[in-house]
């Protein structure tokens, strides 16, 4: 799975909290990552961003049992 934004602005009123999980049953390996560009990983509230683009991804695998 993969996403991306883009935006001429964004301004964040607080901190947000972000958290992925991924599970399966039978039991997989999962990962994800992201790339910014004019956006930090940790943002502060009241500052206006601007220009930034996102990219986010996971992958999950199945184990064969």
């Amino acid at each position: 799975m993969a996403a991306r934004a883009r935006a001429e602005e964004l301004r964040f009123e607080c901190v947000p909290e972000v958290r992925v999980m991924a599970w399966a049953d039978p039991s997989a390996t999962a990962e994800c990552g992201s790339e910014r560009t004019n956006l930090p990983d940790a943002v502060e509230p009241g500052v206006t961003y601007r220009g930034f683009e996102i990219s986010w991804r996971a992958a999950a695998r199945l184990s064969d049992q």
